[in-house]
């Protein structure tokens, strides 16, 4: 599926498939739970990194890092997922923003000791 730009010309999202109600209500609709389920994703990674991290078994590191991967995969799903239906939008960046940050950390390179 094509990526389509909104209205505004710095946000880069798909036009919502008409799946949620027009009113909110109290009720979590399909938006809200894949919403909930991404949050506790992006929660689970961050905790898991630590883990992997902190594991002092050889095993434990390397069945958390395996669980980190998939729980990676898993929140790259449910943000697509979320993309598709219009639900998660993105700004784009000014191309001058992105070559001063460009420049900017090209030139540190320079400080490396290899």
């Amino acid at each position: 599926m094509p990526n389509q730009q909104s209205q505004n010309s710095n946000q880069i999202a798909n036009p919502q498939t008409g799946e949620l109600p027009k009113v909110k209500t109290p009720e979590m609709n399909d938006r809200d739970f894949v919403n909930d389920a991404l949050s506790t994703c992006k929660y689970l990674t961050d905790s898991l990194n630590i883990a992997v991290r902190e594991a002092s078994h050889e095993k434990l590191h390397t069945d958390i890092l395996q669980i980190l991967t998939e729980t990676h995969q898993s929140c790259r799903e449910l943000y697509n997922l979320m993309f598709q239906h219009g639900w998660y939008k993105l700004e784009a960046e000014d191309q001058q923003k992105l070559d001063q940050a460009f420049s900017q950390f090209n030139n540190y390179s320079s400080q490396f000791p290899y």
